[in-house]
C-alpha cells in the first residue's frame, strides 16, 4: 500500500469526522468515522463507520443519514482539500467493529472462577 493513499484515506477521515462533529452533532455523538479506504487511483473512497446504538438512533438511521447528506460531505470535502482527484464518497456500515463487540460480549459472559484455573502441571497444583 502507498504511503500517498494512506495518506489521503487519514485525511480525508479527519475531515469527514470534522464536519460530521461541527455540522451534525446529534448524529456525531453516535457514530464514528473508522476508516477510509482510498483508491489507488483516488478516485474513489469507501469510508466505514460504526453506530453506537441506542433506543432513538440505530444502523438503518446511520444508513439513511448517509445517503441523504453524503453529497453534502463530498461538496463540504472539496472545499478543505485540493487533490487533482477527489474522491466520490462511498458510505458503509463497519462490520468488524461490530464482530469485536459480540466477542468481546461473550468473553465478558464467560464463568471464571475467581483464582482461575487451576493447572495441574504447575508446581503449586501438585
Amino acid at each position: 500500500m502507498s504511503k500517498r493513499k494512506v495518506r489521503v484515506g487519514e485525511l480525508v477521515k479527519r475531515e469527514i469526522s470534522d464536519i460530521l462533529h461541527t455540522r451534525f452533532k446529534n448524529e456525531a455523538v453516535t457514530i464514528t468515522i473508522t476508516e477510509v479506504d482510498v483508491s489507488p487511483d483516488n478516485k474513489n473512497a469507501l469510508v466505514l463507520y460504526s453506530v453506537f446504538e441506542t433506543k432513538t438512533y440505530d444502523r438503518r438511521k446511520a444508513q439513511q443519514f448517509f445517503r441523504k447528506n453524503g453529497y453534502m460531505f463530498g461538496r463540504e470535502l472539496s472545499k478543505r482539500i485540493i487533490l487533482k482527484n477527489l474522491p466520490v464518497l462511498t458510505f458503509a456500515f463497519d462490520e468488524k467493529n461490530q464482530a469485536a463487540t459480540k466477542v468481546n460480549e461473550l468473553i465478558d459472559e464467560l464463568q471464571i472462577p475467581e483464582g482461575g484455573a487451576a493447572d495441574s502441571t504447575s508446581p503449586e497444583g501438585k
